[in-house]
């Protein structure tokens, strides 16, 4: 089989590692992975496609900030990319985020409709049918399941600095993405095939196939001081917090709050931050940019004594799995998919904003201490999360749209 993966980035964002997964599942199998992407390029063992440049993606973002028209510019480069795609003759196209300032969705599903060829969309969020955003948990917004109005989320990612354009994005979307013989969609939740079933994609078969970790990668790892001695926190209990981007919807301003609220022997370290963010943290609160270092990464999971996840908008926050495949108990708001991670052995729910929830939360499980989680996290994530085993599901649901 030959499979084109095509995602906003290259393995730099969570949807571009998992593609970069399953790719190497397609190669160890004896098949060919092939991922088109926008930007960020990177070293990957797939056959690379890069769609548009900087200055197509200056203008994309241009017509999304001022008329609202994200997912409609970058004509001349989709259509580049189509006579790219002619040219590799895929047997399956697998589309992941389409959002970011890199493709015109109307070229390139015209060209979807007259290529016949089976599509596996997995959705990331919920941009493709909302009318503008991605996530809508955060405002609390249910518009998107008969029309979209009057954008209560205009400001937010793909912002759009002027008009509300989100009732005409809402009806295009529905007429490019809908009718299609040949599309199979992947939810990572329950929660988001159940959102699924109540937007213009209803009449899509969708296959709820969750992510994987890299088990080698995220485990357990012998007690080692050395990482909390070089940031000063050798006696202190340590609450992790990561995001690839931290903004209000990651809960950043809830950590701010949870500062204030902890033990003077606990200190909060946050992963992601911008130089912004880091500039006037809280004493006990450690801000350090962003890591593509898996390793580095694995090191900080393991040495947390919990890994709080206080977000507002998620889909199935793949930080929540990382954590556990760490052995790390994890406390979550009761947010979209984040919550399906955990059972009642390995971490702990709270409803969103409840600031006193989860500090209690945080509390019983640094009382009770790390160790009386730690094996049973590991082991769901071997059950449930191991990349090889998920992945694999990829192949016999390409092999099926094949036969």
């Amino acid at each position: 089989m030959k499979i084109l993966h095509i995602n906003v980035a290259l393995i730099t964002d969570a949807p571009g590692r998992i593609a970069e997964e399953i790719g190497k599942v397609l190669i160890d199998n004896g098949h060919q992975s092939y991922i088109a992407y926008g930007r960020y390029p990177r070293p990957t063992i797939s056959e690379t496609i890069k769609i548009g440049n900087y200055t197509d993606q200056f203008l994309h973002l241009a017509l999304t900030r001022i008329f609202d028209n994200h997912g409609f510019g970058s004509v001349k480069a989709t259509r580049k990319f189509i006579r790219q795609i002619d040219e590799v003759d895929p047997d399956v196209i697998h589309l992941h985020n389409l959002h970011g300032y890199y493709l015109n969705i109307d070229v390139l599903f015209g060209f979807l409709r007259k290529a016949g060829k089976p599509i596996v969309w997995t959705m990331h969020d919920c941009w493709p049918f909302t009318g503008h955003c991605s996530h809508y948990d955060y405002v609390g917004c249910d518009r998107w399941k008969s029309k979209c109005y009057a954008c209560p989320n205009k400001n937010a990612y793909p912002a759009s600095w002027l008009i509300d354009n989100s009732t005409g994005n809402y009806f295009r979307k529905k007429n490019i993405f809908t009718g299609l013989n040949l599309l199979r969609i992947v939810a990572p939740s329950h929660w988001l095939a159940n959102q699924l079933k109540e937007s213009f994609l209803k009449d899509y078969p969708v296959d709820v196939l969750p992510n994987g970790v890299d088990l080698a990668v995220f485990k357990p790892q012998a007690e080692n001081n050395s990482l909390k001695i070089r940031f000063g926190l050798k006696n202190k209990k340590l609450i992790l917090g990561v995001a690839s981007f931290w903004g209000r919807h990651k809960g950043f301003d809830d950590f701010i709050k949870l500062s204030s609220l902890i033990a003077g022997d606990t200190a909060i370290l946050l992963i992601g931050l911008n130089e912004q963010q880091q500039e006037g943290l809280p004493a006990n609160i450690i801000g350090l940019s962003r890591t593509e270092s898996l390793g580095e990464l694995a090191a900080f999971y393991s040495a947390a004594d919990v890994f709080v996840n206080p977000t507002y908008a998620d889909t199935f926050p793949t930080t929540n799995l990382e954590a556990l495949a760490s052995g790390t108990p994890v406390v979550t708001y009761n947010t979209g998919g984040s919550p399906e991670a955990l059972n009642q052995v390995t971490g702990v729910i709270v409803e969103k904003g409840d600031l006193a929830g989860l500090s209690g939360a945080i509390n019983s499980i640094l009382d009770q201490g790390k160790n009386q989680f730690s094996e049973r996290c590991h082991e769901r994530a071997q059950l449930l999360y191991n990349k090889e085993k998920c992945f694999l599901k990829y192949l016999d649901l390409y092999k099926e749209m094949l036969t």
